[in-house]
């Protein structure tokens, strides 16, 4: 079964970003064991751990508010389901993908709080891997079932920030 069939219908047959997500960080922390990678010592890395837990903090508070605003929309959070309305309100306006954004922030976030390097490494390889998995198939479903209301909101609000 083809993910590109119809893009009406749905965007994808696989929930590719939560697959990345947890792929991602599984592979760093894999990395992390085979082939550590140097972290600061002292004050830099109390810093940046702290600048972790901050950054995952944030990343969870743009996920809720992304996923709440899709169900008072009453539209999937689920990225291979089809959309039944088109969300361009609340972090909508900010972002077309907040959700997205929050995901490769958490990677980020967990590399710092860990003193992980990989993840920090592999947190825009996220990023590329969910444009290309998703987030095109997503614009393609959105502009077959939104049609120049799509094509409207696409130029006024950013993929990613």
């Amino acid at each position: 079964m083809s993910d590109r069939s119809h893009p009406e219908d749905r965007p994808n047959t696989i929930p590719w970003p939560p697959i990345l997500l947890v792929g991602f960080i599984a592979l760093g922390f894999t990395l992390g064991r085979l082939v550590p990678l140097g972290w600061p010592a002292g004050m830099w890395g109390d810093l940046l751990t702290g600048l972790g837990l901050f950054v995952i903090i944030l990343a969870l508070i743009i996920d809720v508010t992304a996923m709440r605003t899709m169900a008072a929309a009453k539209t999937t959070i689920m990225p291979h389901q089809r959309s039944d309305h088109l969300v361009t309100r609340g972090i909508f306006r900010f972002s077309r993908n907040p959700i997205y954004v929050a995901n490769v922030m958490l990677i980020a976030g967990i590399g710092l709080f860990a003193g992980n390097v990989w993840l920090l490494l592999l947190a825009p390889v996220d990023g590329l891997a969910t444009q290309k998995l998703a987030i095109e198939r997503e614009e393609a479903h959105l502009e077959a079932r939104f049609g120049k209301t799509y094509r409207d909101y696409r130029k006024k609000v950013n993929r990613w920030i």
